[in-house]
């Protein structure tokens, strides 16, 4: 039965609602521990190491949380694409709440020595699992009850949730370093971690008012859902999984290079005041806010693809004098490195959902996107900051850097053009034809 056209533009503005605020509060408690891990983990966590492997260990545990997605992903996908979209995305939320909440209660090594750090690694490996199976949930859903002309743009509400999710995080933080002032590093620190709970609470009442979406209910009702989703996904499409992961190196690399590392370069480094800086990164989030869906806009017109080579051309000519304007030290030109380093993966991000849910049939659509999405976490944004730093100490000159973020464009680059739909079922290279309909 045809879905009613007035009860479908009703879900997806629900829909549209639950995506952008519950993946912001997901991307707030993620964004948190990034900012802390640059700031006060190394002294907390880590004071019997060298400032460099206080620095190195604290950006590893940041790497952990990464490391935790795919598993996530396998996880929730697995549920999501047997039991419904809507059931995973509210657990997800929660377990990322929680283990958030109780990093703010967590006593410091010099409370409990080693047990700390240990602590500290098992909440970011949970926060990981539950991040792992929001987006591939959230954009599913989107997608889903989109209509054929915008499924860019409502795939990009997910997608949202990383710039508003990184302001407000910012926002907070510096507010804590207002009113905390010298005892930040003591307990101020601890505050943004502890608003989560209250968050989540929000997320939980919008997302329990949507409903499953209609192309999953229909494979339900037809008994055609995937009986081991995950299995048949790898097996099946593990092409695509791989160069869909890829194409995501181009904006994720830069994207935690602007936000995590260069909070450590400017700050350590160049011995500039942290406040400053950490407020500097919000540019990349502002950004990102305005880009992000506009440039999802555009790939409904003109395809997916086209877009994201834009984006990821863009992003390569943005990293070349990155450094060179950072290492000047003034704000204004500190402030254009990051806007300029930021347009690219912005270009990239507004389509790059759609894409990846485009690219698997419906019965394995959570599945597919989800291990796409974060198997690149690991091998791009994970690493991103440890990458850096090594080159960093190795070459004692952030230009190795440029040239890793030049590499990561030229792969994905070769990805995009590689990716293509498998079967009848996939419509990745639909937009451009679909928007005249």
């Amino acid at each position: 039965m045809e879905l009613d056209e007035s009860v479908r533009k009703k879900q997806m503005r629900k829909v549209a609602i639950a995506s952008v605020v519950g993946t912001s509060i997901e991307w707030y408690d993620f964004f948190i521990y990034g900012t802390m891990a640059a700031l006060v983990f190394p002294q907390l966590f880590f004071p019997e190491s060298s400032s460099f492997m206080g620095v190195l260990q604290s950006f590893i545990t940041l790497f952990v949380g990464f490391l935790a997605r795919p598993i996530g992903a396998i996880i929730f996908s697995s549920y999501g694409d047997k039991v419904g979209r809507k059931a995973a995305l509210v657990t997800s939320l929660l377990l990322m709440g929680i283990s958030t909440t109780l990093m703010g209660l967590l006593p410091t090594y010099h409370s409990i020595g080693t047990v700390a750090p240990i602590l500290l690694v098992l909440l970011r490996f949970i926060q990981g699992i539950g991040v792992g199976g929001e987006w591939g949930g959230s954009v599913t859903l989107s997608v889903e009850w989109s209509s054929k002309k915008s499924k860019g743009l409502m795939g990009s509400m997910t997608q949202l949730g990383v710039p508003i999710g990184m302001i407000f995080s910012t926002i907070v933080v510096s507010l804590c370093m207002y009113l905390t002032g010298d005892s930040f590093e003591a307990w101020g620190w601890r505050l943004p971690f502890l608003l989560s709970i209250a968050l989540v609470f929000i997320g939980l009442y919008i997302r329990l008012g949507i409903e499953e979406s209609p192309e999953f209910e229909k494979l339900k009702e037809e008994k055609n859902t995937a009986k081991q989703p995950v299995l048949e996904t790898i097996k099946g499409y593990p092409k695509e999984i791989l160069l869909a992961a890829l194409t995501r190196l181009a904006d994720n690399v830069p994207f935690y290079i602007c936000t995590t590392f260069t909070v450590y370069y400017a700050t350590t480094h160049l011995n500039m005041d942290k406040q400053l800086i950490t407020n500097a990164v919000l540019l990349v989030a502002i950004t990102f806010l305005f880009i992000v869906p506009y440039a999802a806009h555009l790939s409904d017109k003109f395809g997916r693809k086209k877009i994201m080579f834009s984006g990821m051309i863009m992003t390569l000519l943005g990293a070349l004098p990155y450094f060179y304007l950072i290492n000047t030290k003034e704000l204004v030109l500190i402030a254009i490195a990051i806007v300029l380093l930021s347009i690219g993966p912005a270009v990239i991000y507004g389509p790059q959902a759609t894409l990846l849910a485009e690219i698997f049939p419906v019965h394995l659509r959570f599945s597919g996107s989800s291990l796409a999405y974060q198997f690149a976490a690991i091998i791009a944004g994970g690493l991103a900051p440890t990458i850096s730093l090594t080159l960093l100490e190795s070459f004692n000159s952030a230009n190795a850097i440029t040239v890793y973020i030049i590499v990561c464009c030229a792969i994905s680059i070769t990805a995009l053009f590689l990716l293509k739909p498998k079967d009848k079922q996939t419509i990745v290279e639909e937009p451009a034809r679909v928007s005249n309909e």
